[in-house]
């Protein structure tokens, strides 16, 4: 993998004219075109905008899901289009946290089993250890040996992203986290994230409908057929 000098500072992600084609049925669609962005250590970014504006598919390539068809995408400094299977593994496992909407639980795991299996899958030791830790971070250590059916959506939410931050990310990627969830508890679940970015130093980058969510945000990036034609800092500190 790409070294990158100690001294450099580099944003955790980075989109360079980045765009993005498929091509379904023959046809190329168009789903992001000339992007340009960066997210920072600790800084909580929302993205915003109508159902196929390009979200998810920002979200994607952020996470080296997926590759751009122009231009480039930087993950802690490094190309994610210049690596191979391997290197691409370790990006992911090490590097990126993923938050779902349907939060994607094992159902036959308990809480703390769930939390710590990638770690179990990557060989780590200490894998209980540090995921009895995770969910003191987001408040569910006392439900460690529950199921998933027996957890609110909210706190099943709060599960997956102690699980998320398992390996302790640079970058932590929600797509729509709060889409099933009801508003007081999505409310808590965005104070969560939020505070995630500001005292764990880890970026965020959330795909959302919200516009409640969106206004706690550093940054509002707005897209619209693919393209980013908005930044708003609404909660930006001086």
């Amino acid at each position: 993998m790409n070294a990158v000098c100690e001294n450099e500072i580099v944003s955790i992600l980075k989109f360079e004219r980045v765009g993005k084609e498929y091509v379904p049925d023959g046809a190329p669609v168009c789903a992001l075109e000339d992007v340009s962005l960066e997210v920072e250590r600790g800084e909580f970014v929302a993205l915003v905008g109508r159902s196929g504006c390009g979200k998810s598919t920002l979200l994607n390539l952020a996470g080296a899901m997926d590759f751009p068809t122009s231009g480039r995408v930087f993950v802690d400094g490094v190309v994610t289009s210049g690596l191979n299977d391997a290197q691409l593994t370790r990006l992911r496992r090490d590097k990126v946290g993923f938050v779902f909407q349907s939060f994607q639980l094992l159902p036959t795991l308990s809480v703390i089993e769930n939390v710590e299996l990638p770690l179990m899958l990557a060989g780590s030791s200490g894998a209980r250890a540090i995921a009895k830790e995770r969910l003191g971070w987001v408040e569910m250590e006392t439900y460690d040996t529950r199921m998933p059916h027996q957890l609110s959506g909210g706190q099943m939410q709060r599960v997956a992203i102690a699980r998320a931050l398992i390996h302790s990310p640079r970058i932590l990627l929600a797509d729509e986290p709060t889409g099933n969830l009801d508003s007081s508890t999505s409310a808590r679940i965005i104070d969560l994230l939020r505070g995630i970015a500001s005292q764990k130093d880890t970026a965020v980058l959330m795909a959302t409908h919200s516009v409640e969510a969106a206004a706690i945000s550093d940054r509002i990036v707005k897209l619209h057929d693919g393209r980013v034609i908005e930044v708003i800092e609404p909660a930006r500190r001086i």
